[in-house]
């Protein structure tokens, strides 16, 4: 899947079928893969909008931005969760910034424990996502913040770990805000092993932080130090300040994210599912209406044209898609051992092979001929190299990384 997105309009006002005519060509022809939707909590978006985006192969993130008191109940939203994961729809992001006094109030802020009880909020909402089939996205907290957001992540981290609480934290993605700042877009990269001298609350000057684009290196680390294993991110809010570069800066992220090499620029790891541009478009008077990539008179930030130009000669010099002609719909690919493969294994991926009567095999020469391929098996298994490869011809790729232990769990998430 295409890693680049966008922040949709900043409120909920504009799903009908007429704004889905106006924006999917738009998207499309910025070669979008994802959008992230401000989501109401008293009622469901419109089916034929979300359906819409998938259609498009275009993953809708659903962002429910929850004020943090009063609490929830999450039989409140078991109805709307199963209906968004009968749409299509898998990734909810719930709640945001819980590191920021103003998310608390005054009283609430102040009490002990803070992480503590954002997690009693958090938990009972997530575990009723995974109960509908989707995956919970951890909200993105504000960099640096009040609460200096990679300590609340580690101790959110720590706090769901001692809970108990596996079936989430296999199944969790971790949200970051992933706003450049005044700083190059490589600041901070190699995250906290290559800066260690960047403390919470104080970065001298010889040292680099988490605050800036890379945010995602530091994220990873904290979620190796507390899981020994790295979680999948979703970078929100993307964008640089305005400036001479602004345009040449945004295009250089669009292309990192679709794995173009930019120079001295280190590569986005495949654990970044994708990113957002903040902001497609925004209401007239809008705060961060000078944001939006399409403004609401009418006129166009400089990044579309230079990106859609971009998209458009990156598709003419791709090879020619298996499309209509491809000889095989859907083709699972799945790891061979020397040894065979395990019985639970095979038992594992039936209830997917019976909705979705894939071909299935053990080749990517044969999975080369799908218009469809899902690739079960981690990097060691099938290198990223080579589905990038199975991408550039126009397969559309989706890779279940799944390490055996976890495979029902992983696989059940798309049936």
């Amino acid at each position: 899947m295409n890693r680049l997105g966008f922040h949709y309009y900043p409120d909920t006002l504009h799903y009908s079928q007429r704004d889905l005519e106006t924006w999917l060509p738009r998207l499309k022809e910025l070669g979008a893969g994802w959008l992230v939707l401000q989501t109401p909590s008293e009622r469901a978006l419109p089916e034929s909008f979300v359906r819409g985006l998938l259609d498009a192969s275009i993953e809708p993130l659903l962002h429910f931005p929850l004020a943090l008191e009063p609490t929830y109940n999450a039989q409140d939203f078991e109805i709307l969760f199963k209906s968004y994961a009968r749409w299509g729809v898998r990734y909810v992001a719930l709640f945001d910034r819980p590191n920021l006094r103003k998310a608390w109030g005054g009283i609430a802020w102040t009490q002990t424990e803070l992480v503590e009880r954002f997690i009693d909020r958090y938990l009972p909402l997530a575990e009723a996502c995974l109960d509908a089939n989707l995956t919970p996205v951890f909200p993105p907290l504000e960099p640096g913040g009040d609460y200096w957001d990679t300590s609340f992540l580690k101790a959110a981290l720590e706090s769901l770990q001692r809970r108990g609480k596996t079936a989430l934290l296999a199944n969790l993605v971790l949200g970051a805000y992933a706003y450049a700042g005044e700083h190059p877009l490589d600041w901070g990269a190699g995250g906290p092993e290559r800066w260690p001298g960047g403390l919470p609350y104080f970065t001298p000057p010889d040292e680099q932080d988490q605050r800036g684009f890379r945010i995602f290196d530091w994220y990873s680390a904290v979620a190796r130090s507390v899981l020994h294993t790295p979680r999948p991110i979703f970078l929100f809010g993307m964008d640089v300040p305005p400036g001479e570069s602004q345009t040449e800066t945004r295009l250089a992220i669009a292309q990192l994210l679709n794995n173009a090499p930019v120079a001295g620029m280190e590569a986005i790891p495949e654990t970044v599912l994708g990113g957002a541009f903040w902001l497609l478009t925004a209401p007239k008077g809008h705060a961060d209406q000078h944001q939006a990539w399409y403004q609401p008179n009418g006129t166009q930030l400089p990044i579309v044209d230079t990106l859609a130009q971009t998209v458009k000669t990156t598709l003419k010099n791709a090879s020619p898609a298996p499309g209509k002609n491809a000889k095989i719909a859907h083709y699972l690919l799945l790891p061979s051992y020397e040894w065979g493969i395990p019985e639970k294994y095979l038992e594992s991926i039936w209830p997917y092979v019976k909705k979705h009567q894939p071909t299935i095999g053990f080749s990517i020469e044969e999975a080369a001929q799908a218009q469809r391929i899902t690739v079960i098996g981690t990097e060691s298994d099938f290198p990223e190299t080579k589905l990038r490869e199975l991408r550039a011809q126009g397969s559309i790729v989706e890779r279940i990384e799944a390490d055996g232990m976890n495979l029902a769990t992983l696989v059940g998430k798309y049936i």
